[in-house]
């Protein structure tokens, strides 16, 4: 059942197979979140392209309770059912790290052939996707890295540092463009304890500092609609004007815009993150505080599929002179704006 292919720009290539990720990927997760079929599933093309072996990947991922883990999830189904030699055996969702690995051992136990593993907390399940390996199951471990290299043959993911740098970068840009020298910068953060959220907060700092600006205002949210509008609202009401603002998260960023339009403020520019179609279609109106949303894109979770039918097959990477596939790939943060987000809308996701 292979489809045409759908993706033919700014792809990686798997041995002429193309990455369903076109640019580089947050972490956002109950199986109530609706998500239509990918559009940018792609079989790719050359010999890879071709049907091979039959591979049984097992696939695992935390629950689908928002916009981007349902991405996700829908994204690795839609990949597997373009391919007409693989075998796709989901487990249920679940945010219990230990119900998690549960699901994965039954998998291990069954005998599949490769193991794609969200993980809802890496150092967690690093134990299950080493026992995988040990039972030459090779695994892609996606986004949420485990702990030990040795859990996983390949880890793809986003880059939630340089996420930080073009955001930064980008208000930057606007700020310049403005002949604002001294702006008020605000920052609303996802969950502080995680690594992800310091290594974006680090970068966007990183890349203000650049410039010669800082943040001025900032608060953590939780990735949901409503710690973003009541975080939001907080900043709001100790900042009495802003220039700039950045939302770490496309999904809270609905609770984000409620708590701005409530106050009634529109004096500044917005940026999001991650990619939502919500978002992409408010930079699109231009009549939104919404400039811009710097990608973290789940088709990544496409290619992760991609990557482990190669492996069952043991085949390597086109266009590239080694054997293997590599044991490492990180996505592209893209900046989505005016100017080019009709070219990103196939990587979008709702929210």
């Amino acid at each position: 059942m292979s489809r045409q292919p759908l993706f033919a720009r700014r792809r990686f290539l798997l041995g002429g197979t193309a990455l369903g990720a076109g640019v580089v990927l947050s972490a956002c997760t109950s199986n109530d979140v609706a998500q239509e079929a990918p559009q940018n599933v792609n079989v790719g093309a050359g010999d890879n392209a071709e049907p091979g072996p039959e591979v049984t990947i097992g696939f695992s991922a935390p629950a689908a309770d928002h916009g981007w883990m349902a991405a996700m999830t829908a994204y690795a189904r839609s990949q597997a059912e373009a391919f007409e030699d693989v075998t796709f055996t989901a487990t249920e969702g679940t945010n219990d790290s230990s119900q998690q690995i549960a699901q994965i051992e039954t998998l291990i136990n069954d005998g599949v052939d490769v193991l794609v593993i969200l993980p809802h907390d890496g150092a967690q399940l690093t134990s299950v996707g080493q026992q995988a390996m040990d039972a030459g199951i090779p695994v892609v471990n996606v986004d949420r890295v485990f702990d030990s290299p040795l859990a996983y043959r390949c880890w793809i993911g986003g880059d939630n540092y340089r996420m930080g740098v073009n955001a930064g970068d980008y208000i930057a840009e606007q700020m310049r463009e403005q002949g604002k020298d001294d702006p008020v910068i605000a920052e609303v953060a996802g969950i502080d304890s995680l690594p992800l959220t310091q290594e974006r907060s680090q970068g966007f700092a990183d890349a203000l500092a650049r410039h010669g600006f800082e943040v001025s205002h900032r608060v953590a949210a939780e990735f949901t609609v409503e710690s973003g509008e009541r975080q939001t609202s907080n900043l709001l009401q100790s900042a009495s004007s802003l220039d700039a603002l950045w939302n770490h998260d496309d999904d809270q960023g609905i609770g984000v815009l409620a708590a701005i339009e409530n106050a009634g403020r529109d004096e500044f520019i917005m940026v999001g993150g991650a990619g939502s179609l919500d978002m992409m279609d408010r930079i699109e109106s231009g009549e939104s505080v919404v400039k811009a949303t710097v990608l973290y894109s789940p088709s990544m979770c496409a290619s992760a599929i991609s990557l482990a039918r190669l492996l069952g097959q043991a085949k390597g990477l086109g266009d590239m002179a080694e054997h293997e596939i590599p044991a490492s790939i990180t996505t592209y943060s893209a900046v989505v704006t005016s100017d080019n987000v009709a070219e990103y809308r196939d990587v979008g996701f709702a929210s």
